[in-house]
């Protein structure tokens, strides 16, 4: 009888431990996740395969632009990284963030911020460049595709504060006329900055953006 006794009693004690175990499992598989909303959302895939932007361009870009200390800089379309974390290392902004929808390039600009010493003022974002909030930009940096440029022209007009400034390496704004283009060892970068709604200036650059998207694919 006593060796049946201890033999329920261990069979109880056996019980009692796996349930513990399963609800210890389940309860590390329910904790809240950490990323954010966007990063469980399907982007779709790149629009344009990425080529980097080469220094002497990178240069040019921002001093066309005027960049200094207290801009915010976001480049759209930011491949590895490289125009803010160079807008903050040399050009001393308050904030560079790069957005890009391809997440292998997040992960590479990640890498290279790393040793970059700027880790402070630089983000990158995995979004996709026509959903993202980039309205507190004082400056927008492109590389992008032509149509690509002239798409994202009515988001630019509608979300960006007058006087912002956007510069493009080799490609335009359809009709929406540049007010510098410069010619870098054969590589075209346009200037434009965003007009004060009302002006005739405003309604140049909304007649192009509409222009553009009249266009077909």
């Amino acid at each position: 009888m006593k060796s049946a006794k201890t033999f329920y009693v261990l069979a109880v004690a056996m019980c009692m431990s796996a349930a513990s175990f399963t609800v210890g499992a389940q309860s590390t598989t329910v904790q809240p996740s950490t990323t954010s909303p966007s990063a469980n959302k399907a982007l779709r895939s790149p629009d344009v395969i990425y080529v980097p932007t080469p220094p002497e361009v990178v240069e040019a870009m921002l001093k066309v632009a005027n960049v200094r200390q207290g801009d915010v800089l976001y480049d759209l379309g930011s491949g590895d990284g490289r125009i803010p974390i160079i807008a903050a290392q040399k050009y001393n902004v308050s904030r560079a963030t790069g957005i890009d929808i391809n997440p292998e390039r997040i992960a590479e600009a990640q890498a290279n911020l790393k040793s970059a010493g700027v880790g402070d003022r630089v983000r990158f974002r995995n979004e996709d460049l026509f959903e993202a909030d980039f309205s507190e930009a004082t400056v927008v940096t492109l590389y992008l595709l032509p149509a690509l440029n002239v798409k994202l022209l009515p988001k630019l007009l509608s979300d960006l504060k007058p006087g912002t400034r956007i510069v493009s390496h080799a490609f335009d704004m359809g009709n929406w006329k540049p007010e510098q283009t410069l010619d870098i060892g054969g590589r075209k970068v346009y200037y434009w900055t965003i007009p004060a709604k009302g002006t005739p200036a405003y309604a140049a650059a909304s007649a192009a953006a509409g222009a553009g998207a009249a266009k077909p694919n």
